[in-house]
């Protein structure tokens, strides 16, 4: 982070309660704690924001922390969420409206939509896909395949590491799990941030802690990809779920947006001209299946919503078995890609 953010970052922890009534409106204090449902402002309990204590480290006010995804942060990305912003300038313009702070004099903000990403994040992530290998042969490999997915072509995103950290909360001791690893990257293969989910070392399930999967560094817009995407893509939230549709459909490339927010809110490929959207089941993903397809339509590319019978397509799956998705699949798709991806599908499960 920037010394400006940091020190917008700093002066918003200080005003941490003013901030979340602002941005936050839809949550409440609790103690010490503001809740809400998320960083978008959405009704709920699951996030939960700091605010009091120091200014900066352990336990300090203005930080985060979602417990149903794992995602965390300080107030200017509770700015950018809440107001949805991509453009990494435009947070910092916003957090400086709200502190009353004129706008400094210096050099034109990059056009790009990211930040770029701070050194004790490329450092994490470094050092993630370091100590991480294939998923081939390894727990992460035997959990998906307890999932039903058994499709493992094309994820070079995905790695296993074998003793991931996990940090229950602050007070707690840092604990060690395997876990599933997934490379957040942007449209060009830049990675942004990682997607952990640990694992029983049986691999028969998730391990038996409070927030199993969670992500870190900048997921807005960016996605885990398998498969390169040229005039067509299938997109939506869950790495399992996408997988299990890769499962039926091994030549279509596909991204896992991580949550039904993120999957609103990806960034669209150049040359793109029909998209595939994989929702899921519920209210959140009738939301961002409604707001993508807009997007979509908007550039000028076809937008096809995939729905599963259950909640979601590993439901799917593992209830009916890879004959019944397929078929079940095939009435959704356009009849081109019925051909050129659902019939050569057989021939390439492994």
């Amino acid at each position: 982070m920037s010394i400006q953010a940091s020190d917008l970052a700093r002066r918003l922890a200080e005003q941490a309660e003013l901030v979340c009534r602002h941005y936050l409106c839809n949550g409440r204090r609790v103690g010490r704690y503001w809740i809400v449902g998320d960083a978008r402002n959405t009704p709920g309990r699951s996030m939960f924001v700091r605010l009091s204590g120091p200014s900066a480290g352990k336990g300090s006010a203005g930080k985060w922390t979602d417990a149903a995804t794992g995602e965390h942060g300080d107030l200017l990305d509770v700015i950018r969420e809440s107001c949805g912003l991509l453009e990494f300038g435009d947070v910092l313009a916003e957090a400086r409206r709200f502190l009353n702070l004129p706008r400094p004099e210096r050099k034109p903000e990059s056009k790009s939509p990211f930040a770029p990403a701070p050194v004790g994040l490329r450092e994490t992530v470094r050092r993630l896909m370091a100590n991480s290998t294939p998923i081939h042969g390894t727990i992460a490999e035997t959990y998906l395949r307890t999932r039903g997915i058994s499709a493992s072509h094309g994820t070079e995103s995905l790695r296993f590491h074998p003793r991931c950290y996990y940090k229950p909360d602050h007070y707690l001791p840092t604990e060690t799990w395997p876990a599933l690893i997934a490379a957040v990257t942007t449209l060009n293969g830049v990675i942004t941030g990682i997607h952990r989910t640990w694992l029983d070392p049986s691999g028969c399930g998730k391990a038996p802690i409070d927030t199993p999967r969670r992500a870190v560094g900048f997921l807005l817009g960016n996605a885990v990809r398998f498969g390169v995407a040229n005039d067509v893509l299938a997109a939506g939230e869950g790495i399992e779920t996408m997988l299990s549709l890769r499962c039926a459909l091994p030549t279509l490339p596909m991204v896992s947006a991580l949550s039904a927010h993120h999957l609103a809110a990806m960034l669209l490929p150049p040359g793109l001209r029909r998209l595939y959207i994989a929702r899921d089941n519920d209210a959140a993903g009738d939301v961002a299946a409604t707001v993508l397809t807009q997007r979509a339509e908007t550039a000028g590319i076809e937008a096809i919503a995939l729905s599963p019978r259950l909640g979601d397509f590993n439901e799917d799956l593992r209830a009916f078995g890879i004959d019944d998705l397929r078929a079940g699949l095939r009435v959704q798709l356009v009849p081109e890609d019925v051909a050129r991806f659902l019939s050569s599908a057989t021939a390439l499960i492994v």
